[in-house]
């Protein structure tokens, strides 16, 4: 899969684990990396649905078109799909999911 970044900050935390762990602390940049290694590795999105732990799900509301991925008990990572085939990801932002 394809994997694109929103902001260039997203993207350097993902290429330099010191960004992100000042950016989320030690856990929540570890798992951030480890899911864009999966995003890459994936080949389209049914990959990331048929992985339980990811618990990628489609958001609702205003965040409806954008997908939650797990990084830790409230930490989430947003993505959207660029394109109809759902092979090319686009890293929106890492949020803290306080409920619904």
């Amino acid at each position: 899969m394809l994997v694109r970044f929103a902001t260039k900050r997203l993207e350097k935390c993902y290429r330099e684990v010191a960004v992100a762990r000042r950016e989320w602390g030690e856990r929540v940049a570890r798992m951030y990396v480890q899911r864009i290694n999966t995003l890459h590795a994936a080949r389209d999105a049914r990959d990331l649905f048929a992985l339980r732990a990811l618990d990628c799900h489609p958001l609702k509301g205003e965040r409806k078109g954008q997908y939650a991925i797990r990084l830790g008990d409230r930490e989430r990572l947003i993505v959207a799909f660029a394109d109809t085939e759902l092979t090319v990801v686009r890293i929106e932002e890492v949020s803290r999911h306080n409920g619904d």
